[in-house]
């Protein structure tokens, strides 16, 4: 998940560092709390926000990034904490209501309980991995693709927050749905600085009858490791696709594969892809940037397999709708969806970026199963 340019992709944190950096002043002053301890802890606060968003020095980096989410965690925590703080100080001085003064110091008490137990609660159940089985039909299928079984893993991120062994139990989950193909749709890994290697391992035990077929993400591009990441793929009988096509026979029928690198949003979509389309058989594409939907639909694909959303990874229920933030910037955040013939499958990922948090959009490994409509 991310934004390209550079500027916007820091404007959250940014935001989020100084409406933290305001909440723990105005705590300061009320409190009258030791201005050389304020002092060190804003210096430390600054120089790990630096470290995290531009690395500068490999050995910092590694420890920075885990550093940084759980300041952003402790910013989360804060900030409401502060909120509370300026609501009582509007009610000091004012004449003494035995009644008013407990409905007060229940509704602060729930306010501070608010964000601690939906923060814990969405660290908890970050890893708690469901299979989704999603059966998706298509007009005049070739009778010997009928059935076939695509499962599906995307946005691994594999960090200090996502395990080699949190992703085995996904490859394990995986490997018990009898997949004719698997399909991988980038994000190894969030930094250069993460074990893509030891990703890839895991990945490497992955078993489905037709391959183990797989796209770049955009953290694969952003840490420069998508040759590398390709090159050891192949040798361990993966192959990432990159402006690929290959065609793949089942029974009678012909699926054509093709997978492109991470579609930048500054960037027309799929360029070089309409020719490596065959009107004559399916037409599988593997993009991490689902935002190619549309495109991807004119060209002729008839099915389109993403990620990079995380499902929002927070979702708030509101207003009777699940409200995150990835819906201000792609009408495609997580399952199924249908263009004239085309569809897209949005997958919500297995890791987390930014801080360690899923709510409402739970890890998934998917099973889609093609049918004729």
């Amino acid at each position: 998940m991310g934004i390209e340019n550079v500027f916007l992709r820091q404007l959250p944190s940014l935001g989020f560092l100084v409406v933290g950096l305001a909440a723990q002043l105005y705590l300061v002053k009320v409190f009258s709390i030791n201005k050389t301890l304020v002092r060190l802890l804003f210096v430390c606060q600054f120089l790990i926000y630096l470290a995290n968003t531009d690395p500068f020095a490999k050995w910092i980096h590694s420890k920075a990034s885990t550093i940084g989410s759980a300041l952003m965690l402790f910013w989360w925590m804060i900030i409401p904490a502060a909120v509370i703080v300026w609501i009582a100080q509007q009610f000091r001085g004012t004449p003494f209501d035995p009644n008013r003064r407990a409905v007060l110091k229940t509704s602060l008490t729930a306010l501070a309980a608010a964000p601690a137990a939906v923060l814990c609660t969405g660290i908890i159940i970050r890893k708690d991995l469901v299979i989704r089985e999603v059966p998706m039909k298509f007009a005049n299928l070739p009778k010997d693709l009928q059935g076939l079984r695509l499962v599906q893993l995307s946005d691994i991120h594999m960090s200090d927050f996502y395990s080699a062994a949190d992703l085995s139990r996904a490859v394990d989950a995986a490997n018990g749905l009898r997949a004719d193909l698997m399909l991988v749709t980038g994000d190894l890994i969030t930094d250069e600085y993460d074990p893509l290697d030891q990703c890839l391992l895991e990945l490497k035990r992955l078993r489905a009858a037709s391959g183990i077929w797989g796209c770049m993400g955009n953290h694969e591009m952003q840490a420069k490791v998508q040759r590398y990441t390709a090159r050891k793929a192949k040798e361990m009988n993966m192959l990432f696709l990159r402006g690929q096509a290959e065609m793949l026979k089942f029974g009678g029928a012909k699926l054509n594969m093709v997978g492109v690198d991470h579609q930048r949003r500054n960037q027309p979509y799929l360029q070089h892809t309409a020719g490596l389309v065959d009107p004559t058989t399916f037409n599988l594409l593997l993009s991490h940037n689902p935002d190619v939907f549309p495109v991807a639909a004119k060209q002729g694909f008839d099915l389109t397999i993403s990620g990079h959303t995380h499902g929002g990874q927070i979702n708030l229920p509101l207003f009777g709708d699940n409200i995150n933030i990835v819906d201000l910037v792609t009408p495609f955040t997580k399952g199924p969806y249908r263009l004239d013939k085309s569809s897209l499958y949005v997958n919500s990922g297995l890791g987390t970026i930014g801080v360690p948090v899923r709510l409402g959009s739970p890890p998934e490994v998917t099973l889609i199963t093609l049918c004729n409509s």
